[in-house]
């Protein structure tokens, strides 16, 4: 069930054709590629928040190579979906993950993100699935326990709204740059699991993990679509052709203990 996200209301909204409006009158229109507007004017960061629209077409680029397909498999396999799960992918981006495993797995999909071109490009890709603009760092406007499982992939996390949308024992995939991601563009990372551990430590028990690595032979042009991607497309000097290791820190979370 979706929620109204204006402040101070977050009444059920209703859907009525290509509208859909909440009982104080609050209304929002449903593109014509079928995602859902409902980021509010004070939510945003800049006049275009989220992933620009060559990081879009870059990223969309690499994983219709193929090059992301051992990642893909890990996301898959250790979040274990079933037809009868309910998914939300927290910072969904142009929806590659969550698109693609729900049409080979069936379960409900939803996904959320700030950036209007990317949930624009999810929507057209993958219709099978509901798409929302909102600021999912704010408020996730789905009414509480509406999730068997959220997925938060390289994103940032709200843990409170993350455990109010969350089925009692439901899951939580938190998905991390580890710290060989890319290094060859820019050098050894760090590691990000303990801190995610622990930020996640009241409410929520690690249940499985694991970190997946592949590496491409990338020519400049693919090259360039990383450097899109992860928002540097301007280097020193102009891109060459290198191999490329992509690699992932995944940490399946339960949830324990719910805060009201």
């Amino acid at each position: 069930m979706l929620l109204c996200p204006v402040r101070g209301c977050h009444l059920a909204l209703v859907r009525a054709e290509r509208r859909l409006f909440c009982p104080r009158g609050h209304s929002f229109d449903v593109a014509r590629s079928g995602y859902i507007n409902l980021l509010q004017p004070q939510e945003r960061r800049s006049k275009q928040p989220g992933d620009t629209a060559a990081a879009i077409a870059g990223r969309r680029r690499l994983h219709d190579s193929g090059v992301t397909q051992p990642l893909l498999q890990a996301v898959a396999e250790i979040m274990a979906a079933s037809p009868g799960d309910i998914v939300l992918d927290a910072g969904c981006g142009e929806g590659f993950y969550l698109g693609t495993i729900a049409r080979r797995t069936g379960f409900v999909a939803h996904g959320v993100d700030i950036s209007i071109p990317a949930v624009d490009a999810a929507a057209r890709r993958y219709p099978g699935c509901e798409w929302i603009v909102a600021n999912a760092d704010r408020f996730v406007p789905y009414a509480d326990c509406s999730f068997s499982i959220v997925m938060s992939i390289t994103a940032r996390m709200n843990t409170r709204e993350f455990q109010r949308v969350l089925r009692d024992d439901g899951r939580l995939l938190v998905v991390l740059p580890a710290r060989e991601d890319l290094v060859e563009l820019r050098g050894v990372g760090r590691d990000r699991v303990a801190r995610a551990v622990d930020t996640l430590a009241h409410g929520f028990t690690l249940v499985n993990q694991r970190c997946v690595a592949t590496a491409a032979d990338l020519d400049a042009a693919g090259v360039q679509d990383v450097l899109h991607s992860i928002y540097r497309p301007k280097q020193p000097q102009p891109a060459k052709a290198m191999r490329v290791t992509f690699s992932l820190d995944l940490l399946l979370f339960r949830q324990t203990a719910r805060k009201h």
